[in-house]
């Protein structure tokens, strides 16, 4: 229920934003243009955010035959989630990450990089690969692939009202209700940040469930815990080529070794993940008591399937 309501608020708010562009561009008749717009967006987005992810990073459908390994951990995590085998995909990229796309569990997507097979042993892949199961298992997919999509589009906005602005197309809406060539700039600044903001309120302690369902997957959570370390090593020296509006479908952040992007980072700080992974409870931060349950009930099942 948590992840609908996340769902709902965050397509209600890109909706709005996209309305608010509609809005400068051409006043009432603009927003109510922008309003179809974004009913198809959202439409589009659910159905095919996954492909165009892929699609985005070159990702390649993988057989058993072609990765006899990655497959089989793939089939023993999701029988151990209770899930059907999602698609295996590898990203041709020598940064180690990985992310799952799909718009529910029946059509999930767990794509790993190049980089992560080459340099992690089996028991860091497993950990990562549980990781992402435990995204589909908690239905965090579509939030990130609508995420991923609907940000993407309002940066291209952004950007095409910067050139009307440029060019003096926003006077002539200004006594219809648009914003004008003010206007249109501000927007063309403002709708960028907005939408990284709003990849940001995507639940951080997401990823600390997922962290703690994925070491119940994998039997023990040092395999993931050590990838984590090694993820956060290589993230530094070898930032993936990746598209800000999406970094938060990874399991670290691409982005990490871009100074300015990495300011507006939608992950928690690595060394609390690891940290919890390990037991030590140090600082809690975005914590609250519904997180803690499951996190509970995920160490729960991880003490099951070690017995």
């Amino acid at each position: 229920m948590g992840n609908q309501i996340r769902t709902t608020i965050l397509l209600a708010v890109m909706t709005a934003l996209i309305l608010w562009i509609g809005l400068l561009f051409g006043g009432q008749q603009g927003m109510i243009i922008a309003l179809f717009l974004a009913a198809g967006m959202n439409f589009f987005s659910y159905w095919y955010s996954d492909k165009i992810v892929l699609k985005m990073y070159r990702a390649q459908a993988i057989t058993p035959q072609q990765a006899p390994e990655i497959y089989e951990m793939v089939q023993e995590l999701s029988r151990r989630a209770g899930l059907p085998m999602p698609k295996v995909f590898v990203i041709p990229e020598q940064a180690p990450n990985a992310f799952a796309t799909g718009r529910n569990p029946e059509h999930a997507v767990v794509a790993v990089t190049e980089g992560l097979i080459n340099i992690m042993h089996r028991e860091e892949v497993m950990g990562v690969l549980a990781h992402e199961m435990a995204h589909v298992k908690n239905r965090d997919i579509l939030i990130g692939s609508i995420a991923a999509t609907m940000a993407g589009a309002i940066m291209i906005l952004a950007n095409m009202a910067r050139w009307f602005a440029i060019f003096g197309g926003g006077s002539r809406d200004d006594n219809e209700g648009g914003g004008g060539i003010i206007g249109l700039i501000a927007m063309s600044i403002l709708a960028p940040f907005a939408a990284i903001i709003i990849q940001m309120a995507i639940s951080r302690s997401r990823e600390y469930l997922a962290d703690a369902t994925g070491a119940g997957f994998a039997g023990h959570p040092e395999g993931l815990a050590r990838a984590l370390e090694k993820l956060g090593q290589y993230s530094k020296r070898l930032p993936m080529n990746a598209n800000p509006s999406t970094a938060h479908m990874f399991i670290v952040n691409p982005l990490s070794g871009r100074s300015m992007v990495s300011l507006f980072s939608t992950h928690p700080p690595l060394e609390q993940r690891i940290a919890r992974l390990r037991g030590h409870r140090t600082a809690k931060p975005e914590s609250d008591s519904e997180t803690e349950r499951q996190q509970d009930r995920a160490k729960a099942m991880w003490d099951r399937l070690s017995k």
